[in-house]
């Protein structure tokens, strides 16, 4: 099947679609340094890549008419900035924000499907009326902003089409879903909000795939068999302190009905398995491996433990909130994550190598969307769509 990829970056998410048997028609990114790491990956022969029509620049330069007919899934992560309650005329579609080109792109393409993926922040209470405006306008993509509306205005209009019987309109039907990645195997805790669309000819019966791994899980293979520290090898001596409470807490999760049908929650020391110590000068068998110096502890920037997913990679290098970018150990020494463990933790393969500098890497790689659960994603979309029995949509008329 064939896809499109809008705001493609480094490439997690169009890597998890090809996983799932997604095509790429175009692959469009803004940024060189991402599309470096892509052009990069296909001249070195890496296969999910070496086909990929790669196109640096802004989405909304695309003729993307010609693609009208031809895709079956519309896949990105838009960029999404702070918009003001207070703006005029089109606040929401200023230059900042690539929801509404991502919209166009949907209108133009008609695909059978698109998956988007942002952060957890845009289903705060603070934007709620402005989530529900992008949830309305993929819903119905063909109903535009007239010029020097409001948003807010718009909004009203999309509402009403919502309630209306009687729309000829292009519609989708649109499903958000707010994940954890560590759910789905991914070593790391990232909270993202996918919004999943089908085309509403089509019969999809889908849902997003229920979560496989569980933190319960996980404290039950580390203090209660002890599966976790037998199958890492680490002796009694070398294990982190055991939490305060935790006897209470797993007689609790042994009670439990779901205390045998997850997955341990998998964590750095899982994560970075096989992998030697970096080394300063980036020797060994494994590509963008090499020690970053400089990281340091203090209160509010601890780094993440070595026996817990890690916390969420951010797209700052040094001193972002937190240490993301750091690794706890066990004596509470830390460091920074190397390039290749940072690609590990969002489950590229040991194979795809990131073009740039350590900060620029891990830019790339914080904006990324974790390979492992883009392939979920996206399979379970192919499934439904291979299941259903839809036809290509005719082209509708556009909305006044």
């Amino acid at each position: 099947m064939r896809s499109v990829e809008l705001f493609g970056g480094a490439g997690g998410l169009a890597l998890g679609a090809g996983l799932a048997g997604f095509e790429p028609s175009i692959f469009v990114e803004w940024d060189k340094w991402a599309c470096d790491t892509v052009r990069q990956n296909a001249d070195s022969g890496f296969d999910l890549v070496k086909n990929w029509n790669v196109y640096e620049g802004d989405v909304r330069a695309v003729d993307w008419q010609s693609f009208a007919g031809e895709v079956d899934l519309v896949t990105g992560g838009p960029p999404c900035q702070p918009f003001s309650m207070g703006g005029n005329s089109r606040a929401a579609d200023d230059s900042r924000d690539m929801f509404p080109a991502a919209v166009e792109v949907v209108r133009a393409i008609q695909p059978r499907a698109f998956i988007l993926e942002n952060v957890r922040g845009l289903t705060r209470s603070a934007f709620a009326n402005y989530y529900q405006l992008i949830l309305l306008r993929l819903q119905y993509p063909e109903l535009i902003s007239h010029p020097g509306e409001l948003w807010l205005d718009h909004l009203a209009r999309l509402q009403a089409e919502a309630t209306s019987s009687n729309n000829h309109l292009l519609q989708y039907n649109v499903l958000p879903t707010l994940v954890n990645a560590a759910d789905y195997g991914v070593p790391q805790q990232r909270h993202r909000v996918f919004i999943v669309g089908f085309r509403s000819d089509v019969d999809a019966h889908w849902s997003f795939p229920a979560p496989t791994h569980s933190l319960d899980a996980l404290l039950l293979s580390q203090w209660f068999t002890g599966e976790y520290w037998d199958r890492h090898k680490i002796v009694e001596s070398a294990r982190p302190e055991k939490p305060k409470g935790i006897e209470t807490r797993i007689e609790r999760i042994r009670r439990s009905d779901s205390s045998g049908t997850m997955q341990p929650w998998r964590t750095v020391r899982d994560a970075l398995e096989g992998l030697s110590e970096p080394k300063l000068d980036g020797s060994g068998p494994f590509l963008n491996h090499f020690l970053q110096l400089g990281a340091r502890s203090y209160p509010g920037h601890t780094g993440s433990p070595l026996d817990m997913p890690a916390k969420t990679l951010k797209a700052g290098a040094h001193g972002v909130p937190g240490g993301e970018n750091m690794m706890r150990n066990v004596d509470g020494s830390v460091r920074y994550f190397s390039i290749r463990e940072s690609a590990r933790l969002q489950t590229f393969p040991d194979t795809y190598e990131l073009h740039g500098s350590w900060s620029e890497a891990m830019r790339q790689l914080g904006n990324a969307v974790p390979v492992d659960l883009a392939r979920i994603t996206a399979s379970s979309v192919s499934s439904a769509l291979e299941a259903s029995k839809s036809m290509q949509a005719p082209r509708l008329r556009l909305a006044s």
